[in-house]
């Protein structure tokens, strides 16, 4: 790991203040992605910025429409919240299936967020139940945030303060998990909407991405058999030790079954 300068501010005005003067600085939420990059030689930044003290980012809040999280709160306050359970219950489940314990009380949703992994399980809850990323400068809805692999809409200095999570109809999430780093190699989230039926896939391809055929095809029957047969493109899928396109292809038919089951259940 290269030599770097630590700092902790207690405010976002802090936080914005460093990243304006420093000249590589990255921001350090659970630090279960960058840690281990830089542990690698991956990364060199000239400075951490360590946002665990700073106030007004973390906790859980719900109200009659939304559920509100902010980007500072571990995987593990969401898995074990009872008002996420009870307004999102599919959004609980997701958070209680992250990594292991270690990752769940040290992960943040917003770093997660952050970094956009491929593989990662919140993005596909962001875009399947449409929430609102709101960072310290505006609000970008879920749609036009995710660009592609560990890649988002993101400014530079722009900082993730809080996810809102419309509550929906009806939901449910359900991945094919790596079996040592359970990260998704495909995870589908189905969600019912008042905007209507929304299918976000997770782990298949370079991003996370909406299965809209399964939209369609799932507004006029909301049954699994609905989207038997509908499958995502081979060739946009991932291929790697762990799978090929064409499994990856078929194992998200397979995942959006069940996950519709589970909102039909």
């Amino acid at each position: 790991m290269y030599q770097f300068e630590y700092h902790r501010p207690k405010t976002l005005d802090e936080v914005t203040a460093l990243l304006a003067r420093l000249e590589s600085p990255k921001i350090l939420a659970g630090g279960m992605t960058l840690l281990a990059t830089m542990k690698q030689r991956l990364a060199a930044p000239s400075d951490l910025i360590d946002l665990q003290d700073v106030t007004g980012i973390a906790g859980i809040s719900v109200d009659a429409k939304n559920v509100t999280i902010g980007a500072m709160t571990c995987h593990h306050d969401v898995a074990s919240s009872k008002d996420v359970a009870k307004a999102i219950p599919a959004l609980a489940y997701l958070a209680g299936r992250i990594g292991d314990p270690l990752v769940r009380h040290r992960g943040t949703i917003g770093g997660s967020i952050a970094n956009n992994d491929p593989s990662a399980d919140y993005p596909a809850a962001c875009l399947g139940l449409g929430a609102t990323i709101v960072t310290n400068s505006r609000e970008i809805p879920a749609d036009d945030y995710f660009r592609g692999m560990f890649e988002t809409a993101l400014k530079e200095n722009e900082i993730i303060v809080k996810i809102v999570f419309p509550i929906p109809q009806g939901a449910a999430y359900q991945k094919f998990p790596n079996p040592a780093s359970r990260y998704a190699m495909v995870g589908v989230f189905v969600a019912k909407t008042a905007a209507g039926v929304r299918v976000a896939v997770t782990g298949a391809g370079p991003g996370v991405f909406r299965m809209t055929a399964m939209e369609t095809a799932l507004a006029k029957n909301f049954s699994a058999a609905a989207i038997d047969g509908i499958t995502a493109p081979v060739e946009e899928m991932l291929q790697d030790m762990h799978a090929s396109s064409e499994y990856r292809a078929a194992l998200t038919s397979v995942m959006a079954k069940r996950a519709v089951a589970g909102v039909s259940a």
